[in-house]
């Protein structure tokens, strides 16, 4: 059975930092890409971040700088630093794993940025 569950969401006020993180399993995790997503209310789902397998990353223009993706396979996780947060940062973070045929989402884990 596959998981993949988030954790690391809260609230903080702007120019604050979240760490989320992102377990997955019952998958050869090295073996996938991974990216972070995020859906605000009455928007789209969007892409954050990804890191292929062999850690190649990329970036949504409008967090290029403030935030990181990182890996470990040895834990199976994957990792998102999210420094200098801003208002516009407030949605519900999805973790995906996918490897072309097969995609995994979790539940998400919300992040609010707030005075």
């Amino acid at each position: 059975q596959v998981q993949v569950v988030e954790s690391g969401g809260g609230s903080v006020p702007p120019g604050g930092s979240l760490r989320l993180s992102c377990a997955a399993s019952g998958i050869m995790f090295k073996l996938y890409a991974m990216g972070w997503y995020r859906q605000a209310p009455d928007r789209q789902r969007e892409l954050v971040a990804a890191i292929t397998s062999g850690g190649s990353t990329n970036y949504a223009d409008s967090v290029k700088g403030r935030f990181t993706i990182s890996r470990d396979n040895a834990k199976n996780a994957v990792y998102l630093q999210m420094n200098n947060l801003k208002p516009e940062d407030t949605a519900v973070y999805h973790c995906k794993a996918h490897n072309g045929r097969l995609a995994y989402w979790g539940q998400g884990t919300q992040v609010t940025v707030s005075s």
